[in-house]
C-alpha cells in the first residue's frame, strides 16, 4: 500500500512539474541567448509589413483601411496587383512594386484568407515527406503555387531588372500562407538567377513574416542567407509542427490543438525530431520580436534578436492567450515600427565606427554564423545536411534517394508550367525557359519517364 501511495504521488508531482513548465514558458524564452539584431538589417522590416498590407487594397490611390501613418508607398510605382479572379486559385494573391527610393523590386504575398476555399486548396496539398527539392522536403502546394507565380511573372520580374540597370534588389515577401509561397520562390530564384537576366544571389532576399513551416532543417539552414524569418512574441504558426493542413482544419479548436500537441512533444526526444528528414520548419534566419515578459503585464518596448538555430528552432509551444493575436500581420507591422525605432535610438547611443565600417563588420559576422550553423547541422547529422565545402562542388546526385526527389521536384515544375500555361498573359518564352532548365538536369527514357542526365548535373 505504501508503494502505490509513493508512486502515486511520484506520479503527481511530475504531472504537477511538467504543468508548472509548459505554463511558465513564454516566448521570450526561445530566443534568450541570441544577440540581438542590428537597425540595418531590420530596417527592411516594417516597410514591407507595409506592403503586404497593401496588397489588401483594391485601389491604393484611394486605400481604406491604411495602417498608421499610411502605406508609405508611391501608388504610380504598384507594377501589378494580382487578385484571387486572375490567380484562378493556383497562389494568393500578390502585389508586384517596383521602390526606386530603395532600388528594390518587391514582390509582396498575402496570408490566408480563411474565407477563400482556393487558399486552402493550397494549404491541403500536402502530405509529410510528399515532395523532396533540392535535396530536402518542402510543402507541395507552396511549392507548386511558388512556381506558377514565377511561370506567370519571370519575364516581368526580367524585365524589371534589366530595365533598372541591374542593379536593384529582387525582395520576396509574404505573410503566413504567402510567406511559404515567398521563401521557395527565393529558393527557385537563387538557384536560378540566369534566367532572370543573371540577377546574382546577393540581390536576392526574402522576408518570410509569421513564417509557415515550409522546408526541412537542411534547407531552411542552407539558405539562411538570402531568406529572413520575423516572429512576433508568441506566435503559434512557427512553434506548431503540426502539418499546416491539420493547423487549419482545426483553427476553430486551436487552443485544444496546441495542449495536445504540446503534450505530444514534451516525449518526443530532440535528436528523434533532428533526424526526420520529413519535419518541415520555419526557413532562415530568424528575427525574434520580444515585447512581453513573464508575469508582467502589457507590453514593453520590442527588442529583436536574431540568430540561425540548429536544434531549438522554436520547438516548444507556448501557451498563451496571445499565440493567435500575435501572428496577425496589422500587430507585426506595428510592433517591427517600435522595434526599429528602439534600434534607432541604441544604435546613435553606442556608434563609436563609421557607419559603412559597421555594414561590413556586421556582414563579415553574419556570413561567419551562417557557416557556423551549416556545420551544426552536419555534426548533429540532419539529414541531407552538407558542409559548407561541399555547397561549393558541383551538384553531383549519387544516391537513388535524391533522384527520385529530383523526378519529383521536375514533375511539380511540369505541372506547374501546365497550370501556368492556362492562364492569361503567359509569355511562350518564359515557358521555354523553364522547360530549358528542366532538360539540362533530366532525360525522357524509353517509356517517357523522366531520369537524371548525370552528365548534366555534373557540369552544372
Amino acid at each position: 500500500m505504501s508503494v502505490a501511495c509513493g508512486f502515486e504521488c511520484v506520479v503527481v508531482l511530475g504531472c504537477m512539474r511538467w504543468v508548472w513548465k509548459r505554463c511558465t514558458y513564454i516566448g521570450n524564452d526561445d530566443s534568450a541567448t541570441w544577440p540581438p539584431a542590428t537597425y540595418d538589417e531590420f530596417e527592411p522590416i516594417p516597410r514591407l509589413c507595409r506592403t503586404i498590407l497593401a496588397v489588401y487594397e483594391d485601389d491604393l490611390h484611394n486605400p481604406k483601411f491604411p495602417p498608421e501613418g499610411g502605406y508609405k508607398l508611391n501608388p504610380n510605382w504598384a507594377v501589378k496587383r494580382v487578385a484571387y479572379q486572375e490567380t484562378l486559385g493556383n497562389a494568393p494573391p500578390y502585389l508586384i512594386y517596383l521602390d526606386h527610393e530603395h532600388h528594390e523590386i518587391v514582390v509582396a504575398i498575402r496570408g490566408l484568407n480563411l474565407a477563400k476555399e482556393s487558399d486552402y486548396k493550397v494549404l491541403m496539398d500536402n502530405k509529410l515527406g510528399k515532395q523532396m527539392f533540392d535535396g530536402g522536403y518542402v510543402h507541395h502546394g507552396l511549392l507548386k503555387a511558388a512556381i506558377w507565380m514565377l511561370n506567370k511573372e519571370s519575364e516581368t520580374l526580367k524585365r524589371l531588372w534589366v530595365e533598372n540597370g541591374k542593379s536593384y534588389k529582387m525582395i520576396f515577401v509574404g505573410h503566413s500562407l504567402g510567406s511559404g509561397v515567398a521563401s521557395l520562390l527565393t529558393i527557385i530564384v537563387a538557384n536560378h538567377g540566369d534566367r532572370l537576366g543573371g540577377i546574382p544571389r546577393s540581390l536576392i532576399s526574402c522576408y518570410a513574416v509569421a513564417p509557415a513551416r515550409c522546408m526541412s532543417l537542411n534547407l531552411a539552414v542552407k539558405y539562411a542567407d538570402v531568406i529572413h524569418s520575423v516572429v512576433l512574441q508568441d506566435d503559434f504558426l512557427p512553434r506548431t509542427p503540426t502539418p499546416l493542413e491539420d493547423i487549419f482544419r482545426t483553427v476553430f479548436c486551436l487552443p485544444c490543438l496546441l495542449f495536445l500537441v504540446c503534450l505530444r512533444d514534451t516525449f518526443m526526444p530532440e535528436g528523434r525530431k533532428l533526424k526526420d528528414s520529413r519535419r518541415l520548419y520555419a526557413p532562415g534566419r530568424m528575427y525574434h520580436v520580444v515585447e512581453r515578459k513573464f508575469c508582467r503585464c502589457g507590453r514593453f518596448p520590442p527588442d529583436v534578436r536574431t540568430a540561425i538555430p540548429v536544434d531549438g528552432r522554436f520547438e516548444h509551444i507556448v501557451l498563451s492567450c496571445n499565440a493567435t493575436s500575435d501572428h496577425a500581420i496589422i500587430w507585426i507591422q506595428r510592433e517591427s515600427e517600435k522595434a526599429l525605432a528602439r534600434l534607432k535610438e541604441v544604435t546613435a547611443e553606442t556608434t563609436t565606427t563609421p557607419p559603412p565600417a559597421q555594414k561590413i563588420e556586421r556582414q563579415h559576422t553574419l556570413e561567419k554564423e551562417h557557416k557556423k550553423a551549416l556545420e551544426r547541422a552536419v555534426t548533429l547529422n540532419v539529414p541531407h545536411a552538407v558542409p559548407i565545402d561541399a555547397e561549393k562542388e558541383p551538384l553531383v546526385y549519387k544516391e537513388e534517394e535524391s533522384v527520385r526527389g529530383g523526378v519529383a521536384e521536375v514533375a511539380s515544375l511540369i505541372k506547374g508550367e501546365e497550370d501556368a500555361s492556362t492562364s492569361t498573359g503567359h509569355s511562350t518564352d518564359a515557358r521555354t525557359n523553364w522547360n530549358e532548365v528542366v532538360e539540362k538536369l533530366f532525360t525522357r527514357d524509353e517509356t517517357g519517364k523522366l531520369t537524371l542526365n548525370k552528365e548534366a548535373s555534373g557540369t552544372e
